[in-house]
């Protein structure tokens, strides 16, 4: 016959704590649901009491009332987790409503469709180097990428934002005078 396991340090048998938990787990869950009306949360607080419980397995007395010492510990962190809610809500309720946010200018929505077309290497050191103003060097260092790596990347992005963007009220070539043009 095989000694039950113990651990050593703790001298706990892990199979009773084991059984505990397969025989009472689903009784508990079922429990905490009636009583907090969320499946989810009822899961939720009832696994971290069991994991309260096993850090405290060589204090638990098997035989007397675990149950009812895991679905209190259960109970209480429900409430403690409405607690946190409710005060999150009472601080966002003394904020007042958010400030209004103005819609993004069109020229935004237009570059922001155009680096999403590029592909993401090019658009990441585009992004690094001409709205994080980072240098060459330093997007080489943030990329883990040789430096000439970098350039090729800047230039072919470039590139494919120009193409894209051409016609468009970001061209460059839209802002000059049609006389300058053809001058």
């Amino acid at each position: 016959m095989r000694a039950p396991d113990k651990s050593p340090v703790q001298g706990v048998d892990q199979n009773a704590f084991d059984a505990f938990y397969t025989a009472s787990v689903g009784r508990l869950i079922g429990q905490l649901y009636a009583m907090t009306g969320d499946l989810a949360e009822a899961q939720d607080v009832v696994q971290e009491a069991f994991i309260r419980a096993w850090e405290r397995r060589t204090d638990l007395d098997l035989d007397g009332a675990p149950e009812a010492w895991v679905r209190t510990v259960a109970w209480r962190l429900a409430v403690s987790r409405w607690r946190r809610v409710r005060s999150a809500l009472a601080f966002a309720r003394r904020q007042g409503p958010p400030a209004a946010v103005p819609p993004p200018e069109p020229h935004h929505v237009l570059l922001v469709q155009a680096l999403r077309q590029i592909p993401e290497a090019h658009r990441r050191a585009v992004v690094l180097h001409h709205l994080c103003d980072l240098t060459v060097e330093q997007v080489a260092t943030e990329t883990d990428c040789p430096v000439g790596t970098v350039k090729s990347q800047l230039s072919r992005g470039r590139a494919a934002l120009a193409r894209l963007l051409a016609d468009t009220e970001l061209d460059p070539r839209a802002t000059e005078r049609p006389e300058a043009r053809h001058g």
